[in-house]
């Protein structure tokens, strides 16, 4: 069983700049069948843009989705994790904080995400949750 959280980390996380139009961010989640993308400059994290985001803080307000940006409504006070932490760290900050993914970031550099489903997986691959995280897509 993995201990660390670089042990079940995806690398190489899903990324746009801050410039990238809610068009193509759209675009990019559907494509990759991905909830969240990170917001990264020089592979730095400054910030996610969730699904909810983009329906929360772009569509509810009309926002044009071809001139708005990734900076326009990305969550920019993200929880991040070390890659060393424990899995139980990881955890703890999702619960703490209520999220359901996090950016892993050694020092500056953005190195991967953990989701929940990929703890589940982890921690016990026979739960409800396991079983959907590891389901094919809906297409």
């Amino acid at each position: 069983m993995a201990q660390r959280i670089r042990d079940i980390l995806t690398a190489d996380p899903i990324t746009v700049t801050p410039q990238t139009a809610l068009t193509d961010v759209a675009r990019l989640m559907r494509d990759e069948d991905f909830g969240e993308v990170v917001v990264s400059e020089e592979n730095h994290l400054r910030g996610v843009v969730t699904d909810r985001d983009l329906v929360v803080r772009a569509m509810a307000d009309a926002r044009d989705a071809d001139s708005t940006s990734a900076q326009d409504v990305c969550s920019s006070e993200v929880v991040t994790c070390a890659p060393d932490a424990g899995i139980d760290e990881a955890v703890h900050l999702m619960r703490e904080h209520a999220v359901r993914r996090l950016p892993i970031v050694d020092g500056e550099e953005l190195v991967g995400t953990v989701s929940i489903g990929d703890v589940a997986l982890e921690r016990d691959p026979d739960s409800a949750l396991a079983e959907v995280s590891s389901a094919r897509p809906n297409r």
